[in-house]
């Protein structure tokens, strides 16, 4: 356990990041597949910019790699296009 005083604060502050990063993440996940599951073209290409606004911010805030970002946005962007 910590001792100092800003070691317990570093504890709650990681644990609240850490909880806001998995629910971004896991809310952002959910909207990929449902972009992937998606058939009807109209709906699927008005999701992809709100999808691609997700993962931008996830690799912004350092959730996920840069690449990683751009090889989704690529894939689901291949994707509404072959809809």
């Amino acid at each position: 356990m910590a001792n100092h005083k800003s070691a317990l604060k570093r504890i709650r502050q990681t644990a609240k990041r850490t909880l806001r990063n998995k629910y971004q993440h896991k809310t952002t996940r959910n909207a990929i597949k449902a972009l992937r599951d998606s058939s009807d073209k109209k709906e699927a290409t008005a999701m992809l910019p709100k999808v691609s606004s997700m993962v931008d911010r996830l690799a912004k805030n350092n959730i996920i790699h840069n690449n990683k970002a751009a090889n989704l946005k690529s894939k689901l962007t291949k994707h509404v296009a072959s809809l």
